[in-house]
């Protein structure tokens, strides 16, 4: 049976008409949700921060605004250095212990981090102790974000039916806008409650402190779920057998072109996403002096628009299959920048929560159908590792350079045009990877497994193995 086929096989794939068993999936869902919209929460707040205070709190003696700001995103970049390190690492961990006890150590560290940020003294109280503090938070933040979306896209994939899977895996991604919303709720509030100069000194840190009590609950919850059958096969196989591989240097030997197709697909989706919702503060802070609190309102519209969105293209992806949906994001995308600045010129502000919107409309198309095709190219014994590393590794030539490269074209031609044109390479970049993608829309992850140890001559191939 190919890999393009549909299938329904016993053990990994659930009968989604069983009321007990979606009850069951839906619980993993939610368990693989909860943490991720904590540890998104904490990541996207350090970006907001950046955007609004860090730049003046821990760069006062940049030579302008700009600078300042660019100095800011410069260690907002650490995080996402450190997320392929997290990935390689908790992507091992992972695929030998389980994707359950890894999101558990993440989501603690990231926690912990992330409040500790919000204790940090500024420049003016302990001089370049300041930023070098908030760098080595940065990284540890960064690091724990690296294992986490893997294992909770995973959790998710691979309890899902075959039929299906591109929906209810897209709900971790759904998790992602959530995440963010939330620290897009925090900041505004304290923003219109508190004056500007108390936001700055000290209001900002609330957001911070709040997440303690969110990761308690986020890590409660993921205790109370179990690990897919065909995970427990694979580990099991793993712990008798000698000769099957697993972890990251296994998935770089035998799949390289998927961990560069995984990079490819993500490039572009990555770019795009934190010039929406990084740089376009910058850029009508900056430019036009716009207000802060308006600004941080169209983005939380625009947030709650996109976690409705991405499950219905998750959707559409299990109808008309992962190519032509991850199609039409990538030349969608392309189109944003040239209507949106245009738009944000206009200082009009419903136009600037439609640009910013259909921005996060267009990511959906992207974002999606992501944990689905990672999920279904790789094997179980190195799925967590493979899906990890395509993902992580592009954030520090995508996501983390972004917002920097942005701000740098701006503040040397004082025009948004280079940055739309920047857009456009990178959706280039990924529209390659599109093309040359298998359409795996229905797959088996058994069959997955089986094609796998024809592959590699490995001896009892999990599809072989069937779980009541």
């Amino acid at each position: 049976m190919s890999v393009n086929q549909r299938s329904n096989t016993p053990g990994n794939q659930q009968d989604p008409g069983a009321s007990d068993e979606t009850t069951g999936l839906k619980r993993i869902v939610a368990a693989a949700m909860v943490g991720t919209v904590v540890e998104w929460y904490e990541f996207f707040l350090y970006a907001t921060a950046a955007s609004l205070v860090f730049g003046a709190f821990f760069f006062p003696n940049a030579g302008s605004e700009l600078d300042g700001i660019i100095a800011a995103f410069i260690t907002y970049a650490v995080g996402f250095v450190a997320r392929p390190l997290g990935g390689i690492v908790f992507g091992q961990i992972g695929d030998k212990l389980g994707r359950k006890h890894t999101l558990q150590v993440t989501i603690i560290l990231v926690g912990v981090a992330t409040f500790l940020m919000g204790c940090l003294p500024g420049f003016d109280s302990i001089g370049y102790w300041a930023p070098a503090l908030l760098v080595i938070l940065r990284f540890i933040q960064g690091f724990a974000v690296g294992g986490e979306w893997g294992g909770a896209v995973l959790l998710v994939a691979e309890h899902s039916p075959n039929r299906s899977r591109g929906f209810w895996s897209s709900w971790p991604q759904a998790a992602v806008p959530v995440g963010n919303l939330l620290a897009t709720l925090v900041l505004l509030g304290m923003s219109w409650i508190l004056p500007q100069d108390q936001f700055l000194s000290w209001g900002w840190r609330v957001a911070f402190w709040v997440s303690a009590i969110i990761v308690v609950i986020g890590y409660y919850i993921r205790t109370h779920v179990s690990e897919a059958p065909i995970f427990l096969e694979a580990r099991e196989k793993i712990e008798s057998e000698k000769e099957v591989g697993y972890g990251v240097l296994e998935v770089v030997k035998r799949y390289p072109k998927g961990v560069l197709g995984a990079m490819g697909l993500r490039f572009a989706e990555n770019i795009l996403y934190y010039i929406i919702v990084s740089f376009t503060i910058v850029y009508l802070k900056t430019v036009h002096q716009y207000d802060t609190s308006q600004l941080l309102l169209a983005l939380l519209i625009a947030h709650a628009v996109h976690f409705a969105v991405i499950p219905q293209v998750g959707r559409l992806s299990d109808t008309f299959g992962r190519r032509p949906v991850y199609l039409v994001g990538v030349v969608l995308g392309a189109t944003w920048a040239f209507f949106a600045f245009p738009m944000f010129d206009t200082l009009n502000a419903f136009l600037i929560i439609l640009a910013v919107t259909i921005g996060l409309v267009f990511h959906a198309f992207m974002y999606a159908g992501q944990p689905a095709i990672m999920a279904e190219m790789f094997p179980t014994r190195m799925r967590y590792s493979g899906v990890s590393l395509g993902y992580q590794v592009t954030s520090i030539l995508a996501g983390s350079l972004a917002p920097i490269i942005a701000t740098a074209l701006l503040q040397e031609y004082d025009s948004w045009v280079p940055v739309a044109l920047y857009l456009v390479v990178a959706c280039a970049i990924t529209l390659v990877a599109v093309l040359t993608l298998k359409e795996t829309r229905g797959a088996s992850l058994r069959e997955v497994d089986a094609e796998d140890a024809r592959r590699h001559g490995l001896d009892t191939p999990l599809a072989g193995r069937v779980t009541p």
